[in-house]
This record gives structure tokens, sequence and C-alpha cells, in this order.
């Protein structure tokens, strides 16, 4: 028998019985996305060996997901909130555990990128029926242990995800070398797909309206366009279709954007609420999420092509190197609500300033190595001073900008900036990535510096943007700032 709650607020008086049990197996299930973010990074040359994949397909191996994440994200936060949270979740755990069955199984890199999207779309469908159903399940303070619950197993999960990939791919399990990496979550969807059948209820919006999904096909139509050309540009000599398909993708985003800001009284759930982009609070954080995104996703991509191709690292060293990054964040992230709270984006800018510091020692060090081996320690105070700055700009980032949006639009916001930290992942894959390759000809060292500058100026566009956020969370000034 499933169980039904009504989607009026939940009160302490009736809680749900099982609900931490049931927020216990959503977390498992949202794990899966979580490392899968950052478990294939180091597992990237050992794939591209073993496949023979090109330059490009290994851009698409990051892009391919988190461009299938990004299209989906919004629409499918509409259609649990009107079909029913459960019924997506199952689908969602259910699909992501073949799909990461297809990318064990790949043989091409070509089938690997297919499965790779496959999976980013099916982590969509299950992620905001996570988030959507705590909010349902929990009240008061319960519900802020939820979300802190959440907040802190994603954290966690960067590093494990790194630490992971490397001691799978290492490890050579039963011959499956890298492929461990995707395997591994085929028995915790089966787990989870269980647990979630017997615990997790059937929640959804009675007031929901029909979601978007012409808007959602343009939308996903739209992002594809955009970073198609960045990847396979460089290949192909940069041909004039590619310079057209991204002018059309912009257009599509663009398009839809204003036609949704026109339409009346619809009967679809916008996928681009105008109202809050004439926020410029909102606005602007958008962007902030969309280029630090940009700089993470590439400077990871390259690093740990870097690591394991110039510096002769194994997966699980390359892991290891990496982590020192996460020894940063961790610690600045428990302080850094608190001091955003009381110093405003202040906070946020130098958290981005720190990470362009960072990144900018991690270049000095490579670049003063010239020919010779860097070895680990050089390059360990830029990471740890990037990840302090990565704690100081992105966890408070959600609050300052959301508390400056009015409540009926703060979920439609929600989705809207987790899709640009998708997208701005896949167009950092993309970019970033495409500098690298470009000057791979001379060495993965001269690669490496001059992909470090691009990385380097999103974090410093990022410290210039944050000055037009709000002083304080859930404060404005009659401009918006």
């Amino acid at each position: 028998m499933t169980t039904t709650l009504a989607m009026s607020p939940p009160t302490e008086a009736d809680p749900y019985p099982r609900r931490w049990a049931a927020a216990a197996v959503m977390m498992i299930a949202a794990l899966m996305d979580l490392l899968d973010v950052t478990i294939v990074n180091v597992a990237i040359p050992s794939i591209g060996r073993d496949l023979h994949a090109s330059q490009s397909d290994l851009q698409w191996l990051v892009s391919a997901y988190l461009l299938g994440f990004a299209a989906t994200l919004i629409v499918s936060g509409h259609l649990g909130d009107r079909f029913g949270r459960r019924r997506l979740f199952l689908a969602g755990t259910a699909g992501f555990g073949l799909a990461s069955l297809g990318c064990g199984l790949a043989q091409t890199p070509g089938q690997l990128i297919a499965a790779r999207a496959v999976q980013g779309v099916l982590a969509a469908v299950l992620i905001p029926q996570v988030l959507g159903s705590f909010r349902t399940l929990f009240a008061g303070k319960e519900r802020g242990a939820a979300f802190g619950m959440y907040g802190a197993v994603a954290g966690f999960a960067s590093a494990v995800g790194l630490l992971l990939g490397g001691l799978l791919t290492d490890a050579d399990l039963f011959g499956w070398g890298w492929r461990s990496v995707f395997l591994v979550n085929v028995p915790v969807a089966v787990g989870t797909l269980v647990a979630g059948l017997v615990l997790v209820p059937s929640t959804k919006e009675r007031s929901a309206r029909r979601p978007d999904l012409l808007g959602s096909a343009v939308l996903a139509a739209g992002l594809v366009a955009i970073v198609l050309p960045l990847v396979q540009g460089r290949e192909n000599g940069w041909p004039v279709w590619g310079w057209v398909c991204m002018a059309a993708g912009v257009c599509a985003v663009a398009g839809l954007g204003v036609f949704e800001a026109r339409r009346r009284g619809a009967a679809t759930v916008p996928l681009l609420p105008a109202r809050a982009f004439r926020l410029p609070a909102f606005s602007v954080g958008v962007l902030v999420q969309l280029l630090f995104s940009v700089g993470m996703q590439g400077f990871f991509l390259v690093f740990a092509l870097w690591l394991q191709g110039s510096e002769r690292y194994t997966p699980m060293q390359a892991g290891v190197v990496s982590v020192a990054f996460s020894v940063g964040s961790f610690l600045t992230a428990p302080a850094a609500d608190a001091l955003a709270t009381r110093f405003g984006r202040l906070v946020l800018g130098a958290g981005a300033l720190l990470m362009a510091a960072g990144v900018g020692w991690v270049w000095a060090a490579v670049t003063g190595a010239s020919a010779a081996h860097t070895g680990a320690w050089p390059l360990v105070p830029g990471l740890v001073i990037a990840g302090a700055g990565l704690g100081f700009l992105v966890v408070p980032l959600v609050n300052v900008v959301l508390s400056a949006v009015p409540a009926e639009l703060a979920g439609g916001a929600s989705g809207i900036f987790s899709t640009a930290q998708q997208f701005g992942g896949a167009l950092g894959a993309a970019t970033v990535g495409t500098v690298f390759f470009n000057h791979a000809g001379n060495g993965l060292t001269d690669a490496l510096t001059a992909a470090m500058p691009w990385v380097t100026v999103t974090f410093v566009a990022c410290a210039a943007l944050c000055a037009a956020l709000p002083r304080r969370a859930g404060t404005l000034s009659p401009s918006g700032v």
C-alpha cells in the first residue's frame, strides 16, 4: 500500500511517522548523482586510453551528463509536483541504475557519451523529488535539519567522489577498471528502489499547473545548440555552421524567456519566470552561479588530464591530490552562512577572489616547474585556498540570492539556479577543455598553463558581479541591490 500525503504544509503534530527513514533512502539515491559529478573526473584519462576516445569525446563525457541534467531539471520538478514525487523518484532511481549499467558496458566512446546523457536526464528526474519531498515531509526545525543533512552530504560527496573514482579505477575489480565507477551505482539503485517502494510516501501539489513540455524541449535544444559547436568546433576547424548553431541556441533560450514573459493566464508553469529575472539580485546571482560552474568543471577536467597525462599520477593519486580542494571548502563552509548574514556580498566576493588566487597559485606552480615534474606539495596550498574560496562563495550564494525572490517564485527560481550550475559546468568542460586541447600538441603542461588564465578570469568575474548582489541576505535596496 502506498501512503499519500496531502500537500498542505506538514505540522509537527501530524508528521509522516517514517519520514526520517524515507529521507535516508532518498539521500542514498541522490548520492549517486552527487558522487557521479566528480567520480568520473579522475577516471577520464583511463577511459580515453581504453576506448581510444578523441579529445572532444573526453569533453562530452562531462558535458553530456551536465547538459542532460540541465535540460531536464526544471520540468522534472514540475512533473513531480503535478503527478507525484514518489512515482518520479522511483522512475529516476531505476533509470539511473540502468543508465549506469549502460555506461559500464559501453564499448565505444559514442555509446558511453549517450549513456552519460541519459544518466544526466534521469538524475534530473530524481533530484527535484528528493528536495520537494523534504519540504513536504518535514516542518519547522526538522525541515532545516533535513536540508542541512542534504547540504552536508553534498559537500562530503565531492571529496568522496574524487577518492572513490581513483580507488575503483586503480583497484581494477574483476578486471573492470574504470567501468567500476559506473557499475557501483547498479546495486545502490536496486537497493534504494526496493526501500523506496516501502518507505517513501506519495506526495504532490494539489494546485500544480501543467508542465510546459514544449517549452522544455525548446530549452533543451537551445542549451545543446550552444555547447555542441564549442566542443566540436576545434576538431572541425570552427565551421560556419557551428557559429550559426550557437547563435540559434542563444536565440531559442532568449526567445523562450520573452515568450513566457508575454503570456498571460497560461495553464502551464513558466520555465523561465520573467518576474524573477527582473530582480537584479536574482539575475546577477544566476550569472555568478553559471560562471563559477564554468571555472570549476573546466578546471577539474583539465587538471585531472594533466596530473595523469603529464605527471604520471595514478587515478588514486590524482584523487588524493584533488581532495585538498575539498579540505579547503570544509574549513570555511561551516562559518560561511553566518559571515554572509553579517557581511553580505563582501563574503561572497572574497570567496571568488580566493578561488582566483588559489587557481593562480596552481598556475604559477605548474609554470615554475617548466619541464620538470611539479610534484604534489607545491599544488596543495593553491587547491586549499581555492577550496576555501568555494566555501565562502557557493554555500551562502543560494540564500543571499533566493531570499530576494518572492515566496511564490522560490520553487521556479531554485530550479533555474540549479540549471545554471549544470549548464555552466557543461560550458566549462567545452570552453576550458577546448583551450587545453588546442595547446596539447606542445605538451600537457603548456596546455594547462594556457587554460588556467580562462579559469582565473571566470572567478575574477564572479567577484566583480558579487558587488551587484544584496548587501545582506533577505534585504534589498530600492534598486534591487
